[in-house]
């Protein structure tokens, strides 16, 4: 494709824009200053723009930062006296739409809206604007980027994620800067157990009886059926979930017993057990980011996500059914325990995350609480001596580098999560996923697409378990 072929894919409303500004005497551009369009590829975060619109009583503003930074929502609205929080998907959509883009380009007289750059941005000789195209970006000149921002006010508003300590890959420091976080944010007392520290709600009983069971190897249906059946709720819960129509059963299921050996399986049972009773003993926030999948979404996607990618690798390689049902199921654990233990500070993550889609929650999770969901969720579940194929599943699901004892499990959240943001069911992963998962995973890009496109094909059933599942 020649350099006219590209720039003819270039928006028309960035070209009319910077047509504009050529024949603005006053701005003085060239034609070398003109918007061209080019491969992302080898392109550094450091100079491709994000921009995010946010509002408040008084009114909208676009903002603009470096991809290689967190917009800091709480210094933002300090410095300009104002109390921002990022619009709404659906209104960004209905702002664009009318310019045919799905995408908003870092321009502001595109919105006409006030602009708020932050500093990094003007130091910059060059610069990247994002395009509908993931793999295109448009370039512009330091003399193009300045026309387009010359009414904007200019403030310090985003932080390097160089700056961020995130710990990703360092389990052994997890249980150390949990404690400091509590110390610093909570008036809880640190204790010999971390559940006791933490002031989590006492495992239900069936959890703790179902933690037993798993380690009793000639336990069967009947064992399973009596624990579960104890507690009505729960059992009214895998019922309902063995009934509905995703699984097309024949006949009615009138109990647990029927749910195990007609429908699920004993394995499937009890892990969908294990996650339910463990989901229960925390609430899913109400205040929670805009624009994401309610958690029970989430997590019913992973979770049936992981055990149809699961079904067509080899069976020499196949992790366990159960096990990775369970990793998907918990895979976001620790956000409960984040909502549950830091109330405030959780709701001020949310607005961060609304304003920062671009980034791992990781990153937004260390700036604020210098912890995140994978170290608490994956500590607790030691605590409550889950499996270590959940732990390491849990602890390690965006650390794409690990290649410990259990990998798999952490490798198979990695791809499923990536495929099912691929198709729009949860949010993406900020990483793009290294093409060698396939091979470490020993399947091939094809099938993993086939079975998530069997999966897919039932978007209306899965929500409706994952409404069950929150009940």
């Amino acid at each position: 494709m020649d350099n006219k072929e590209l720039n003819d894919m270039i928006p028309a409303v960035v070209n009319k824009v910077f047509e504009q500004y050529q024949n603005d005497a006053e701005i003085n551009l060239t034609e070398a200053d003109q918007p061209v369009l080019v491969d992302r590829e080898g392109i550094p975060d450091s100079q491709i723009l994000k921009t995010i619109l946010m509002a408040d009583t008084l009114g909208r503003s676009q903002l603009i930062f470096l991809a290689d930074s967190m917009l800091d929502v709480d210094s933002l609205n300090s410095k300009v006296g104002r109390s921002f929080e990022a619009l709404p998907h659906e209104d960004v959509h209905s702002l664009i739409a009318v310019h045919s883009i799905k995408t908003l380009p870092a321009i502001p007289d595109i919105t006409g809206l006030p602009a708020i750059v932050d500093a990094r941005v003007i130091e910059q000789d060059t610069v990247y604007i994002e395009t509908d195209e993931a793999d295109k970006l448009i370039k512009l000149s330091k003399e193009a980027f300045s026309a387009s921002t010359r009414k904007a006010k200019v403030e310090s508003v985003a932080v390097p994620l160089s700056s961020i300590p995130y710990n990703i890959n360092q389990p052994g420091s997890d249980l150390e800067q949990i404690n400091q976080a509590i110390e610093k944010f909570t008036s809880l007392r640190i204790k010999q157990r971390l559940e006791d520290t933490l002031e989590l709600p006492p495992l239900p009983q069936s959890a703790q009886e179902i933690i037993r069971l798993r380690s009793n190897p000639d336990a069967g249906a009947d064992e399973l059926a009596d624990i579960i059946e104890k507690d009505p709720s729960l059992a009214a819960q895998v019922v309902s979930w063995a009934s509905s129509s995703f699984y097309n059963a024949p006949g009615k299921i009138k109990s647990v017993h029927d749910a195990i050996i007609r429908v699920l399986g004993f394995d499937m049972v009890m892990n969908l057990a294990m996650g339910l009773a463990l989901g229960r003993t925390l609430k899913v926030p109400k205040d929670e980011p805009k624009g994401y999948a309610p958690y029970w979404q989430q997590a019913m996607w992973l979770a049936l996500g992981t055990t149809s990618i699961l079904s067509k690798i080899d069976p020499t390689y196949r992790p366990s059914f159960g096990l990775s049902y369970l990793s998907g199921l918990l895979h976001n654990f620790g956000y409960l325990v984040l909502a549950h233990v830091f109330p405030p500070h959780f709701s001020l993550m949310c607005r961060y995350i609304e304003a920062n889609p671009h980034l791992d929650s990781g990153y937004i999770e260390h700036f604020l609480l210098g912890i995140t969901r994978e170290q608490i969720g994956s500590q607790l579940m030691s605590v409550w001596n889950m499996p270590e194929e959940v732990i390491i599943g849990l602890r390690h699901q965006k650390n794409q580098a690990f290649e410990g004892v259990n990998a798999e499990y952490a490798g198979l959240l990695q791809l499923t999560q990536d495929m099912l943001a691929d198709a729009g069911v949860v949010p993406k992963p900020a990483d793009k996923l290294d093409e060698s998962i396939y091979t470490r995973l020993h399947i091939t890009p094809e099938k993993a697409e086939e079975a998530l496109a069997q999966l897919l094909e039932s978007k209306d059933d899965v929500a409706a378990v994952a409404g069950l599942m929150g009940r």
